[in-house]
């Protein structure tokens, strides 16, 4: 049985009043010792030199000083602008001396990424001077995520950014940094769908030797898609049962090498949302799938959506139906982008998810406040390992919508959890705050 509670609505904290991120960027929340730092780019709803600008936030989890610092504004309005836009939100990783890595760049405009490194441990007040790296001339890139892989370098481990573009391809592509991301050497394509495909994928690491993928098959928007899982371990991938599919420098040729979780069908497309480890190593998806997708378009907005959620036992992917997660939240037919759900990282059984929809029922959230239909956040919690789930509002008859939140990893309990309030048509068009709910004390 499913069932929901009401629950006592948390104290919200302001952590930036003005910011976005799109999901395909990890980690947009990291916590380095006592600071919890999180990254997005301002619209400049309220102060106009910011438009574009990206930005990290630090809130010291013991006491609740905060501090804001700018990592890239452009000078004039005409290049401001070209930087609004929720891609432009930066990955961070926090190395093994505790110094951040913040990786960012335009999306999709050109080869280049940006990176900052702090000058101390967990400290954003100062970063080191602004550096580039670039793919090969003519590609496009995009979407940088950051996993540290230790057991590799000769045990002094690695970096890698995974990313999308090399060669202007919308493939998945990899760089990668033996020094803790002071210098990085670009590597390639290492999965090699068809010509106008583009995956989308979230990636986990284990802290030690692998990095787990889950991905797409293509666009939400192009075509009905599935859910593929692979992994990376000792210079090669591998599918979920221990086959070798391929490596870096041998790309992955065909996603039917990859473990399919999701078959795609003519009545769903697949959205991923997040991916984490559980205990044992082992992956944890949650994702969305749209229920009367049809090939022909434009659709109406407000189809249904449900998230998903997928583990894997050791043996199989164990996939099922968890929540209604409600319409498209940006104001074009045809986008498929749900409010996102979260897994968190410190425990697999408990999601996080905004939807507009009761998650249950489905019925459309109806404010008590001002008679509108808003996007909430809800707490899942499932002690069967994903086969029923307890939901609990964390928000609720509100004025504004809650997106895309996110639960970084750290030993504060409880974990805290981030999210955006605010409106949010179009990628480059958002008027949104960055808001969590306070973490408690250390363990």
């Amino acid at each position: 049985m499913i069932s929901t509670g009401r629950g006592a609505p948390p104290d919200v904290v302001v952590l930036n009043d003005d910011g976005a991120w799109n999901w395909l960027q990890d980690e947009r929340a990291v916590v380095a010792g006592h600071r919890l730092v999180v990254a997005s780019v301002a619209m400049g709803c309220r102060d106009p030199g910011r438009e574009g600008a990206v930005e990290v936030v630090s809130r010291d989890l013991r006491n609740g000083e905060q501090i804001r610092f700018t990592l890239h504004r452009e000078a004039t309005a005409d290049q401001r602008a070209r930087w609004r836009d929720d891609h432009s939100c930066p990955a961070l990783l926090v190395r093994s001396d505790g110094r951040i890595v913040a990786l960012y760049g335009r999306h999709g405009q050109d080869e280049r990424f940006y990176y900052r490194i702090t000058q101390s441990p967990g400290d954003i007040s100062a970063w080191t001077e602004e550096r580039t790296f670039a793919s090969p001339a003519g590609s496009r890139v995009a979407f940088p995520q950051l996993v540290a892989v230790p057991d590799e370098n000769g045990g002094r481990g690695r970096l890698y950014a995974f990313y999308r573009g090399i060669g202007n391809k919308l493939m998945p592509s990899w760089a990668r940094s033996d020094d803790a991301g002071e210098t990085w050497t670009v590597g390639g394509v290492f999965l090699q769908l068809p010509v106008r495909v583009t995956p989308y994928v979230k990636y986990a690491a284990d802290g030690r030797a692998a990095v787990h993928a889950v991905f797409t098959d293509g666009h939400r928007v192009d075509f009905n898609n599935g859910v593929y899982h692979a992994v990376y371990r000792d210079g090669a991938w591998w599918n979920s049962v221990g086959e070798r599919i391929g490596s870096l420098t041998e790309p992955v040729a065909a996603k039917e090498r990859t473990t399919e979780i999701f078959r795609a069908n003519a009545d769903s497309v697949a959205m991923i949302s997040d991916l984490a480890l559980d205990a044992a190593g082992r992956p944890v998806a949650v994702y969305s799938v749209q229920l009367d997708t049809r090939r022909r378009r434009p659709r109406p907005i407000g189809a249904d959506h449900r998230y998903r959620y997928a583990r894997w036992t050791g043996s199989a992917w164990r996939d099922q139906e968890i929540a209604h997660a409600g319409g498209e939240m940006h104001a074009v037919p045809d986008d498929d982008c749900t409010g996102l759900a979260a897994i968190d990282p410190q425990d697999v059984n408990v999601v996080y998810l905004s939807t507009n929809a009761d998650p249950v029922s489905g019925a459309p959230l109806i404010s008590r406040a001002d008679g509108k239909r808003h996007w909430e956040i809800y707490r899942g919690v499932t002690a069967d390992g994903g086969a029923t789930w307890t939901w609990t509002a964390v928000t609720r008859d509100s004025t504004t919508n809650h997106l895309r939140p996110i639960i970084p990893v750290t030993s504060f309990v409880p974990s805290p959890v981030v999210w955006l309030r605010g409106e949010m048509p179009m990628p480059k068009d958002f008027n949104s705050q960055v808001v969590m709910i306070s973490g408690g004390a250390k363990e």
